[in-house]
Order: structure tokens, then sequence, then C-alpha cells
């Protein structure tokens, strides 16, 4: 894990990733190109969508993610990441269903 990603970031999203690795991560595919995301880490979903890699699978987790679920993680691609990533906040709806699936414990909405 890069030292740089989240370093300066305290929150509880830097120690879960459930969100990464529960939900589809689908975007306007020009999204991509305008946030220097690397064609890697990235597919086409339809004419005019694409998906971050490994989140359009039975088993989702993103391709950018690193570390261990619930316990110290870090996208490889924080500053790029793409609006939906950027748009879903810790404690909010999405948030507690992916924390519930992979058996963490619910945070206070902001």
């Amino acid at each position: 894990m890069s030292p740089s990603v989240h370093a300066h970031d305290e929150s509880p999203c830097t120690r879960c990733g459930a969100c990464c690795a529960h939900f589809r991560v689908s975007f306007y595919w020009a999204e991509a190109a305008e946030r220097g995301l690397p064609e890697t880490l990235y597919e086409p979903l339809t004419p005019v969508l694409a998906c971050m890699r490994g989140t359009y699978s039975k088993s989702p987790r993103c391709a950018a993610l690193a570390g261990e679920i619930g316990r110290q993680v870090a996208c490889s691609v924080y500053d790029q990441r793409t609006s939906p990533c950027r748009e879903l906040q810790p404690g909010e709806e999405k948030c507690l269903q992916a924390r519930a699936r992979h058996g963490l414990p619910a945070l206070p909405s902001h």
C-alpha cells in the first residue's frame, strides 16, 4: 500500500473498503480519461458507461483497492477516483449496506 494514499486522512474509509468490495462502480465512460484513470483499472459496461475493473462480478472488489477489508485499505488511484466513489459518504445508507455485508458495525451518519 502506498504511504501517500490517505496519509492525511483520518476517515473511517481508510480502515473499511467495504463499498469497494460490494458495489459495481459504474460511471460515464469519458470520466476515466478526464480523471487520468489508468486504462487497466476500468472496462466498458455499455456504449456510454464504464466500470471499475473487478466491480462487475459476483464477488466484486475494485482492482484499485489495496489492503484488507475492515482493517486497513487504500485506493491506489484515490486522487483520480470516479464520481460514484467521491459521492459515497461514510455512514450513509449505501455505506451501511456494504459494511453489513462484510460483517462490519454501522458507522454514525454525518
